[in-house]
């Protein structure tokens, strides 16, 4: 079986890349074959793996665009198993060609890209942009499953309710089989009350929806953590920046549920 999952959440600022970064390669050292794809313009999951812009020609806007496939512009990276497609600010310009009157179909311009390809690997994780705008709807359309980061801080649900409109309005119109994989809190301090309480909110209004072993009470949480914070400034996974670290522990338990499921 093969999965493609999103990283969703138009709220900045939430650990989303964080998550898409980390969790492909927490699957990737599960021996797993995993293709994590950067579509955010910002690119910081392709610069978290240790890639700069003069590293690589071709990125994703060129597969949006049509004159590549996502194979030419693959790059390995240095942990085994794990292949990046790379974004740059170019993306932005997707958003111009989506809207053109001449396009057909250009709510699954990724999803026919990605048929030439998800047989190849186990998981395909992809970083969506923070909005939601034409890249995340076509990501949402092309994917199986969304898992959405939500940070313990104020105003954490702020804006949760259009993105589950749109997940629903996917799935009821071009993606059927769309599904809320679960929410991940991120950013979470056990010394922290706000963070407590907003946990509690996750707790009573998705409690089916968080990410549990299946023995233990404790959902999976994300914790504020220096490890996780420095390791994209080294281009690597806090997994191979601080492999004991709490962060990386969190990421590598995450791991584990999403293959076990």
């Amino acid at each position: 079986m093969n999965e493609i999952i999103c990283i969703a959440n138009q709220k900045g600022g939430v650990g989303k890349t964080t998550t898409a970064v980390n969790l492909a390669a927490s699957l990737a050292a599960k021996n797993k074959k995993v293709l994590l794809m950067d579509l955010d313009p910002q690119s910081n999951a392709t610069t978290s793996l240790g890639f700069r812009r003069n590293d690589y020609e071709f990125n994703m806007y060129h597969v949006l665009m049509g004159t590549k496939t996502i194979t030419e512009i693959l790059l390995q990276t240095s942990i085994k198993g794990l292949f990046l497609a790379p974004a740059n600010i170019g993306l932005v310009g997707i958003e111009k060609e989506y809207y053109s009157p001449t396009k057909k179909d250009r709510e699954l311009m990724l999803k026919e890209k990605l048929s030439k390809v998800r047989k190849d690997y186990d998981y395909i994780v992809i970083d969506s942009p923070p909005t939601l705008g034409p890249i995340t709807i076509n990501a949402l359309s092309a994917s199986d499953s969304v898992i959405i980061p939500i940070q313990c801080e104020f105003f954490a649900l702020e804006g949760l309710a259009q993105l589950l409109n749109t997940v629903s309005l996917l799935r009821k119109t071009i993606n059927p089989k769309l599904k809320i994989k679960g929410f991940l809190p991120t950013m979470y301090s056990s010394q922290n009350n706000l963070s407590k309480q907003v946990l509690d909110d996750l707790v009573y209004h998705f409690k089916d929806q968080l990410f549990r072993f299946k023995k233990s009470k404790e959902c999976i949480v994300v914790p504020r953590n220096i490890k996780i914070a420095e390791s994209p400034s080294f281009g690597q996974p806090v997994r191979e920046y601080a492999a004991n670290s709490k962060g990386s522990l969190a990421y590598e338990n995450l791991a584990t549920v999403i293959v076990g499921r």
